[in-house]
C-alpha cells in the first residue's frame, strides 16, 4: 500500500575554523530550539538542527536511525548530504571509520544493519549486497573496479533509474564493507584548494541493498539503500581553483545547480516535467526525490560571516527540500500461490460489485423513465453481496436506512468512487500518454521527412561521388601512367648515375695512375738532383784541381825557363791540354744534360699536378651532378606518390 512522506531535512553547522578566523569572520548563525536556527536575523525552520557540539552518534540516532528500520522493513531509503565545500559533508557521511566516537553515518548505519540482522528471528535469510561508485567530471566511474570509468544509467522494467554494469559484491559482516569502502575511497578523487585541504572532487555513492526472505512463508522483501557524500560548491575566488581543479569544479556546481532545479521543480509542485536528465546525479536520485524512498537530507554549514552567501543558499536548499513530498511503497516480492489468493479474493470482489452497480443502473433507468417501481422490486444495498429490500412506491418515500446500512452504503459508495478516481486516473494517464505518442509520432514523422531530405541529399552527394569516383579514377589511371614514365626515367637516370659512377670510379683510377707517376716523378726528380749535385761537386772538385794543376804547371814553366833548363816536349804538352779541353767539354755537356733533364722533370712534374688538380676539379663536379640528379629524381617521385596519395 502506497503511502506519502515528506523528505526530512536535518542542519548541521560546524564550528568556525582557523582559516575563517584568520580573514574576520564572525559568528552569523544562533541557535534557539532543536528545530530552528537565526542566520543574519531570518529563520529557518528543519527537521532537526545540530550545533557544533553535535556529537557524530547524535547526529546518527536523530537523523539516520530510521531509515536503517525503514530498509530493513522493505523500503528505499536515502541520506545525503549537501553544503559548500568544507563545510563537514564527509565528515558528516564518513567520518574516521577506525574512532567509534568519529564514525559517520555510513559505518553507523552498516553496523546498525548487521546489529539488526543477528537479532532477527532464524527463519530470515538476508542477502547484503553493496556498490560504490562516483560521479566524476559528469562521468560515473566505478571505485571497486577501475577500468570501469563512463558508465551508463540505464531503467528497469518499473521505470527506475540503475547504473548498468557497477560493480556489485556481496558481504556478510561489517569488516568486509569496511575493507570494500576503504578500497574504493582509495581510488576517489581529491585535491588540495584553499579552503579544504581534501576536497571532494567526486559525488560519490555508496548503494547498500538488503534482500530477507522468510524461509517459512516464501515471503521476500527487498529494502534499496543510497548513502550519497555530495562535492562541495565552490567559488573560484575563494578556492583558487585553476587547470584541472577548475574544470572540476565547474562541473560540480554544473551537477549541484541541476540538483538544486530538480528540487526547485518539486518544491513548486510542477511534476509535469522535473529536469531529472540534466545531470548524472540527479538521474541516480531520481527515485529518492519525488519518488519510491524515504528520503533524509542533511544540509552542512558554515556559522562564519565569511561564508554567508553560502551558508544562506544552503539553508534556502534544505527549506525547499522540506517541501518535497515522495510515495513510499513496500517493495515485496510475492509468490504465487499469494498472488493466486489476491487476485481470487479481488476477481471476487469485483464481481458482486459488479453486480451491484448493474441492478442499481437498471433500477435508475427504470425511474428516469418515468416508470415506477413497487416496493418489492426496489433495489437496497446492505452489502457487498447486494441483497434486496422494500421500498416505499416513490423515491418522495424511500424509507430510512439504519445507521450500520448508512455506514455500508458510504463505504460502498466511498469504494466505487475510488474505483472511479483509478479509472479515471488511468483513463487521464492513457489520455497523457496518447498525447505522448502522438507528439512522439509527430516528432517520428519529421524525423522521417528530415531523414528523406537527408537521403535526397546524400543520394545526390553519392550521385556527385560516383562522378568524382569516375573522374579520379581516370586521373588514377594518368597519375599510374605519369608513374610508370617516371619509373622508367628513374631507371634511365639510375642507369646513367651508374654510368657516371663507373667514370667517376676510372677517373679515379686514372687519378690515381697520376698520383703514382706524379710520385715516380717525384722520387726520379730527387734521384736526378742528387746526381746533379753529385756531378756538380766533381766538376767543381775537377775545376779546381785543373785549376791546381795549371798554377802548378804555370809555375814549373816559369821556374824552368829562369833556371835555364830544357823546354819539354812542345808535343806532349799539347796533347794534354787537348785531353783537359776535352775532359772540360765532357764535363760541361753532362752538366747541361742534367740541367735540361731536371728542366724537363719539373715541367713533367708541373704538368702532372696541374692534370691532377683538373681531375680532382672533374671528379668534385661529377659527384655533385650525380647527386643533384639523384635527388632530383628522388624528390620529385616522392612529390608525385604524395599528391597521389592526397587525390
Amino acid at each position: 500500500m502506497a503511502n506519502e512522506c515528506s523528505v526530512k531535512v536535518f542542519c548541521r553547522v560546524r564550528p568556525q575554523n582557523a582559516m575563517e578566523e584568520a580573514t574576520g569572520g564572525t559568528v552569523s548563525v544562533k541557535f534557539g530550539e532543536n528545530t530552528a536556527l537565526s542566520h543574519n536575523g531570518r529563520v529557518f525552520q528543519f527537521d532537526r538542527v545540530f550545533d557544533p557540539t553535535s556529537s557524530q552518534e547524535l547526529v546518527y540516532r536523530e537523523a539516520a536511525s530510521p531509515i536503517v528500520q525503514d530498509v530493513l522493513g522493505g523500503y528505499n531509503g536515502t541520506v545525503f548530504a549537501y553544503g559548500q565545500t568544507a563545510s563537514g559533508k564527509t565528515h558528516t557521511m564518513e567520518g574516521d571509520i577506525t574512532d567509534t566516537k568519529l564514525q559517520g553515518i555510513i559505518p553507523r548505519i552498516v553496523d546498525g544493519i548487521f546489529q539488526y540482522i543477528y537479532t532477527m528471528d532464524e527463519n530470515l535469510e538476508f542477502h547484503i549486497k553493496i556498490t560504490l561508485f562516483e560521479i566524476y567530471m559528469e562521468k560515473i566511474r566505478d571505485l571497486l573496479d577501475v577500468t570501469k570509468s563512463n558508465l551508463v544509467i540505464h531503467e528497469d522494467r518499473n521505470r527506475v533509474p540503475y547504473v548498468k554494469g557497477v560493480t556489485e559484491r556481496f558481504v556478510s559482516s561489517p569488516e568486509e564493507v569496511y575493507a570494500t569502502i576503504a578500497e574504493g575511497k582509495s581510488n576517489r578523487h581529491v585535491a588540495v584548494t584553499n579552503m579544504n585541504e581534501h576536497s571532494s572532487r567526486s559525488h560519490l555513492v555508496f548503494v547498500i541493498q538488503v534482500k530477507q526472505e522468510n524461509l517459512a512463508t516464501q515471503k521476500k522483501l527487498t529494502g534499496k539503500l543510497y548513502l550519497v557524500d555530495l562535492a562541495g560548491s565552490e567559488k573560484v575566488s575563494k578556492t583558487a581553483a585553476e587547470g584541472l581543479v577548475l574544470e572540476e569544479a565547474k562541473k560540480i556546481n554544473k551537477s549541484l545547480s541541476a540538483l538544486g532545479n530538480v528540487i526547485a521543480a518539486l518544491a513548486d509542485g510542477n511534476k509535469s516535467h522535473v529536469p531529472y536528465r540534466d545531470s548524472k546525479l540527479t538521474r541516480i536520485l531520481q527515485e529518492s526525490l519525488g519518488g519510491n524512498a524515504r528520503t533524509t537530507v542533511i544540509v552542512c554549514c558554515s556559522p562564519s560571516s565569511y561564508n554567508d552567501t553560502e551558508t544562506r543558499s544552503t539553508l534556502l536548499f534544505g527549506q525547499r527540500a522540506k517541501t518535497i513530498k515522495n510515495t513510499v511503497v513496500i517493495n515485496e516480492e510475492l509468490t504465487a500461490e499469494e498472488w493466486k489468493r489476491r487476485y481470487e479474493r479481488e476477481k471476487e470482489r469485483n464481481g458482486r460489485l459488479k453486480a451491484v452497480v448493474e441492478q442499481l443502473e437498471a433500477e435508475l433507468g427504470r425511474w428516469r423513465g418515468g416508470e415506477r417501481v413497487s416496493p418489492s422490486e426496489q433495489f437496497v444495498v446492505k452489502d457487498e453481496a447486494g441483497k434486496q429490500g422494500g421500498m416505499n412506491e416513490s423515491p418522495a418515500s424511500v424509507r430510512k436506512l439504519s445507521a450500520s446500512e448508512k455506514e455500508q452504503f458510504e463505504e460502498e459508495r466511498r469504494q466505487l468512487c475510488a474505483q472511479l478516481d483509478e479509472k479515471d486516473d488511468e483513463i487521464t494517464s492513457t489520455g497523457e500518454e496518447l498525447e505522448q505518442m502522438k507528439a512522439e509520432m509527430t516528432q517520428i514523422d519529421l524525423e522521417l521527412q528530415s531523414f528523406r531530405q537527408e537521403n535526397s541529399r546524400l543520394s545526390q552527394q553519392l550521385t556527385i561521388s560516383r562522378e568524382d569516383y569516375e573522374k579520379t579514377k581516370e586521373e588514377v589511371q594518368e597519375v599510374l601512367q605519369s608513374l610508370e614514365e617516371v619509373a622508367l626515367n628513374y631507371d634511365m637516370k639510375c642507369q646513367e648515375a651508374d654510368d657516371q659512377m663507373k667514370e667517376k670510379e676510372a677517373l679515379a683510377q686514372q687519378l690515381m695512375a697520376l698520383q703514382d707517376s706524379s710520385e715516380k716523378l717525384r722520387r726520379k726528380l730527387s734521384q736526378v738532383e742528387t746526381l746533379s749535385l753529385h756531378h756538380q761537386h766533381h766538376a767543381a772538385e775537377m775545376v779546381n784541381s785543373l785549376h791546381d794543376e795549371m798554377l802548378d804547371f804555370d809555375a814549373l814553366l816559369g821556374t824552368g825557363l829562369e833556371e835555364g833548363h830544357e823546354a819539354t816536349d812542345v808535343s806532349k804538352t799539347d796533347e794534354e791540354f787537348t785531353k783537359l779541353r776535352l775532359h772540360l767539354s765532357r764535363v760541361k755537356a753532362e752538366v747541361e744534360d742534367l740541367t735540361k733533364l731536371k728542366a724537363s722533370l719539373q715541367a713533367g712534374l708541373e704538368t702532372s699536378s696541374s692534370k691532377i688538380l683538373n681531375a680532382e676539379a672533374e671528379l668534385i663536379t661529377c659527384r655533385l651532378t650525380i647527386s643533384q640528379v639523384v635527388f632530383g629524381y628522388v624528390g620529385w617521385l616522392v612529390g608525385v606518390v604524395f599528391d597521389e596519395s592526397a587525390t
